[in-house]
């Protein structure tokens, strides 16, 4: 997409091309025909006469047409990375560093770019919009602030929201629970909870008001109840009744056999970019596996490997957000909360099955959006 800010005739190009503005490198690439090479309007090298220039929209444009990479366009790309990766590092620190968030054209104008090209900046390097990022980094604020403040007022006012209203608009969803209970350490919070057994081992089914808010598997029930103690150090946890044993019994029939199907409601809760990384790990058919380079491709954010895999280490609902599911690139199979050999055995038991899923995350029109 060319950005409506630049110029597209070519002999704005052309200015462009003899500013080296590394600004437009993303809009079009030069051809020269002379030489048959193409380049970056940033590139180093020397300038071609203009009359033996023509211009591309991109670089599959210009190799459609016979052209070549100059020699130096990696190095010019891996000088543009680096100036972009330092773009994005100053604008992440302006938003940590501000009372309040930045509104996207002041961070724009910090970066001397247009608000449209730094919004695909920003949203290319980190894999979340600016927006985004500083919704997540405020509530990390709120979470610091929360326990230590001597009033909910002065958390949300020290964590950069400026008025009463918004705070409460959002903090249940930030929070997963009012942000008095969570000042208390879940305090009022209510968890019911079972273990049981399965074939895999221990399983420890928790559920919120919201929905079912861990599935964990282990080898030592106490482990995994401690493990649920530690995300809600003061919540009112509640053993399960004979009701709620027999939403155990759904979810360890779920766990056994995935072609059932999961149709419990699910209190997810994690970042902006958790979630949709989360969501696209549920679109997986059960039976196949594919890369987390796939997963970052299709969430809109390749560069965004390492976060990918990080998002698939934080969720804690086992099976029913299939993280088992994403393996390296050669097919290997590592990173699994609950146990490289339990990823393998549900892999295969998967690929015995060879069942499908309806692609869609139960209960996400009541999740949350930050960090748990």
């Amino acid at each position: 997409m060319i950005n409506p800010d630049i110029d597209a005739s070519d002999d704005a190009r052309w200015e462009i091309v003899l500013r080296r503005d590394p600004a437009a490198d993303e809009q079009f690439v030069y051809a020269v025909k002379t030489t048959g090479v193409y380049a970056r309007p940033s590139s180093s090298a020397r300038l071609p006469k203009r009359e033996n220039v023509e211009f591309f929209d991109n670089a599959h444009a210009a190799e459609a047409a016979g052209y070549r990479p100059s020699g130096r366009h990696g190095a010019d790309r891996s000088m543009t990375a680096a100036r972009r990766a330092e773009l994005v590092a100053v604008a992440c620190r302006l938003i940590e560093d501000a009372e309040t968030p930045p509104s996207l054209a002041e961070m724009a104008a910090a970066a001397g770019i247009s608000p449209f090209h730094f919004h695909r900046v920003f949203k290319a390097e980190v894999g979340l919009t600016p927006k985004a990022y500083a919704d997540a980094n405020r509530s990390r604020r709120l979470r610091a602030e929360l326990p230590r403040s001597a009033t909910i007022t002065r958390a949300l006012y020290d964590a950069g929201f400026n008025s009463n209203s918004r705070f409460y608009q959002a903090s249940t969803r930030m929070l997963g629970m009012r942000p008095g209970d969570f000042r208390r350490g879940g305090q009022q919070a209510t968890i019911r909870f079972a273990v049981g057994q399965c074939s895999l081992g221990a399983i420890l089914v928790a559920q919120s008001q919201r929905g079912i808010c861990a599935i964990s598997l282990g080898d030592d029930p106490d482990a995994l109840l401690r493990d649920l103690q530690d995300q809600f150090p003061r919540a009112d946890l509640i053993g399960g009744d004979a009701d709620f044993e027999r939403l155990v019994a759904e979810v360890v029939g779920f766990v056994e056999a995935p072609a059932l199907g999961l149709k419990l409601p699910l209190d997810v809760r994690g970042t902006a970019f958790q979630q949709r990384v989360w969501q696209a790990l549920c679109d997986i058919p059960p039976g196949t596996t594919v890369s987390y380079t796939d997963i970052a491709t299709r969430i809109g954010s390749p560069q965004s490997v390492r976060a990918v895999a990080r998002a698939c280490a934080a969720n804690r609902i086992a099976v029913a957000i299939p993280c088992h599911r994403v393996v390296r690139r050669n097919g290997g199979i590592s990173g699994y909360r609950w146990g490289v050999e339990r990823k393998r055995e549900l892999l295969q038991r998967e690929e015995k099955e060879g069942s499908h899923d309806n692609g869609t995350l139960p209960g996400r029109g009541r999740q949350g959006d930050d960090s748990a």
